[in-house]
């Protein structure tokens, strides 16, 4: 038993757990680093500990401050949440070498199937439908070769200590020898250095599979029950979007399968606590194991919301020696759940990660939608860690209210100062593969958004998008310095700005009385705008006659407004001085984000071709890798392997 818990995480998963901790009256700690001093989910704990530096190894990886901390706060037990270090086995030894209980499975369980080769082996045994494939001991190159032209392609080479795309790489054509020695290679590194182990396992390749992962439950006491199915197949790059349940389309007699397998699969394995088995789901109805996940998964809020049931305060009874609180009879479904991830990244220029200070943020309150995040009143986003801020999950009577929900929340709701995916998630759920899916031919597969979001564009910046931006300006400009301030030339009631947005200049003429419209002429546009109110962050404004919401930061600093469906950066740039503007096809490569360089493919003088890889750089753990945007000669590089890199920092020059 326990009354103390020490929570070794941060961000919205932090803030969720000490949530159901507090309903159960358990004293919470935050363990925190420097960079999350005032975080939420340390104002949320009733005691916080500084674990030690921003960068993740020397804060939440780092196993002996975490257990120090656990220790000096008078802990008795450690929620690991998801990522760092919740499936680290060598961790759930330190707990329990320290006398403080592991909230997850034992050692031996993660060590089991937290490595997807063991895993494998477990469900084989246990009869659980598995995929053609090698999971063998002999790693070396040339069994690796042999065994990838044995299962013939596609097969899909993974790295077996770890997931989120990392170490994996596909490979349509295994009898080209070289080619498939450079996967390997390029694999087994990408998973060594994220992983800690260069092990691969193989697996036949399924075109057009569904990912659809069961939510399972063990206690101390010999109990499992499953709660259900998620359906993962909208993702991008193997990471998931968007996740709902139930998955649509299964059949009652799939589904108790997929249960009953998942539910085989761990006793096999004794496991206690909370668990995901994932499978891979064919056209032809039959599925196949894919890996364990042996943790709280992110999107574990649409089971608790076609549930009732609340999964972290599942996981502290059983760790309290509680046996599981519901038998399997006693489980049942309502309705259907959708969750995004709402993230910190440009999604239109190759997912960039974005990290800084939050100028402003508000999120819709919309019937049957939860929305779990981590965000402080003035709230920044470090570039240490994962670019998830926030997720929304919306629940409805079925899949197309739940749907609807989780679009209104989404535009409803803003975020200023960086660059969200949000845009891209609305066109996700608008998208016709997305909404048309049926019970009888669901269109579902882990392949239809990289298939589908080619088409999806960013939102140019309109006339009508300039227009309010100026009126805001003026509206606001005349708020602070007096009527037709700054705006006034010659005493003429009609000026000049403009607005740099989306790297071009725009020049808008402003007409207007002292009070009414203020008439904005954009090249060959006119517009009427009105500000009816304004609270120095949310305005009410009227565009061409029709009333709607827009939302604006114009102080110091960068200057953004979400209106129209675009949310922008922009400046004020009348008083700057006109300047060149680079040509077309520039050879000069930029860094869009802060990292680390971790790889450069190319050396000073080579001749590159337009599109060719050049370097990669690692942010918030995921690999970026950046291409030629002309041919030509490696004329500078301004790099070296192993640098932090940031955004606007010159990478490389082709001449």
């Amino acid at each position: 038993m326990f009354d103390t818990l020490l929570i070794a995480n941060r961000g919205e998963i932090a803030c969720r757990v000490i949530r159901s901790a507090k309903a159960m009256g358990l004293h919470t700690v935050a363990a925190h680093s420097e960079a999350d001093r005032h975080a939420r989910h340390v104002s949320l704990a009733d005691t916080a500990v500084c674990l030690g530096a921003a960068p993740a190894r020397e804060s939440y990886l780092n196993i002996e401050r975490v257990i120090a901390a656990a220790l000096a706060s008078g802990a008795q037990a450690i929620h690991p949440g998801y990522g760092f270090l919740s499936e680290n086995a060598e961790f759930a030894r330190a707990c329990a070498a320290a006398g403080l209980v592991f909230v997850g499975p034992s050692p031996e369980a993660i060590d089991a199937l937290g490595n997807k080769a063991r895993a494998k082996q477990i469900a084989a045994q246990a009869g659980v439908p598995c995929l053609p494939g090698y999971a063998g001991a002999d790693q070396s190159e040339a069994t690796l070769v042999r065994e990838a032209q044995r299962i013939g392609a596609p097969v899909m080479i993974k790295a077996a200590a770890g997931g989120g795309g990392r170490g994996m790489r596909r490979c349509d054509n295994v009898s080209d020898e070289p080619s498939l020695r450079s996967l390997l290679q390029a694999a087994a590194a990408e998973a060594l250095a994220s992983f800690g182990s260069g092990e691969l396992l193989l697996e036949r390749l399924v075109e057009h599979a569904r990912h659809v992962e069961i939510q399972v439950f063990g206690d101390a006491h010999g109990n499992v029950v499953h709660l259900g199915e998620r359906d993962c197949s909208t993702q991008r790059r193997h990471q998931k979007i968007l996740e709902e349940a139930p998955a649509p389309g299964l059949t009652n007699e799939l589904r108790q399968g997929m249960g009953q397998a998942a539910v085989k699969l761990v006793r096999a394995a004794r496991y206690v606590g909370a668990g995901t088995v994932e499978f891979l789901l064919g056209a032809d109805g039959e599925f196949h194991f894919l890996e364990v996940n042996t943790r709280l998964q992110v999107e574990h809020p649409v089971t608790e919301a076609t549930t009732g049931l609340d999964l972290v305060q599942w996981q502290l009874r059983i760790a309290q020696g509680e046996p599981l609180p519901a038998a399997q009879e006693a489980i049942t479904w309502h309705g259907a759940a959708i969750e995004a991830r709402l993230c910190a990244e440009d999604a239109h220029h190759g997912f960039a990660p974005q990290s800084g200070r939050i100028a402003f943020w508000q999120f819709a309150q919309i019937d049957g939608v939860r929305i779990d995040h981590g965000l402080a009143a003035h709230a920044e986003v470090p570039p240490h860690y994962d670019s998830m801020i926030a997720k929304f999950i919306a629940h409805g009577r079925n899949r197309e209210e739940a749907r609807c929900r989780l679009m209104a929340a989404l535009r409803g709701s803003t975020v200023l100062g960086l660059r969200t995916n949000r845009d891209y998630l609305l066109q996700c759920l608008a998208a016709l593969a997305f909404c048309t899916t049926g019970a009888a031919t669901p269109s579902l597969h882990t392949g239809w958004l990289e298939a589908a979001s080619p088409a999806f564009k960013a939102a140019a910046v309109s006339s009508a998008w300039l227009a309010i931006a100026a009126a805001v300006l003026l509206h606001r400009h005349a708020g602070q310095h007096g009527p037709l301030a700054r705006f006034c030339n010659s005493g003429q009631r009609e000026s000049i700005i403009k607005l740099l947005a989306q790297d071009q200049t725009h020049e808008l003429r402003l007409r207007y009385a002292q009070q009414g419209d203020v008439q904005v002429v954009c090249g060959n546009a006119n517009h009427a705008v009105a500000v009816l109110g304004d609270d120095g962050r949310v305005l009410d404004v009227v565009l061409d006659g029709l009333r709607q919401r827009a939302v604006a930061h114009t102080q110091t600093g960068a200057q953004w407004l979400d209106a129209l469906g675009l949310s922008e950066g922009f400046a004020d740039v009348t008083a700057q001085p006109p300047q060149a503007s680079a040509a077309g096809g520039s050879g000069i490569v930029l860094s869009r984000m802060h990292g680390q360089l971790v790889r450069l493919e190319v050396a000073l003088g080579q001749a590159v071709e337009q599109g060719q890889a050049l370097l990669a750089i690692e942010a918030m753990k995921m690999e970026h890798r950046l291409e030629a945007p002309c041919s030509g000669t490696v004329a500078e590089v301004g790099a070296a392997v192993g640098s932090q890199v940031s955004p606007g920092q010159l990478l490389l020059r082709i001449a």
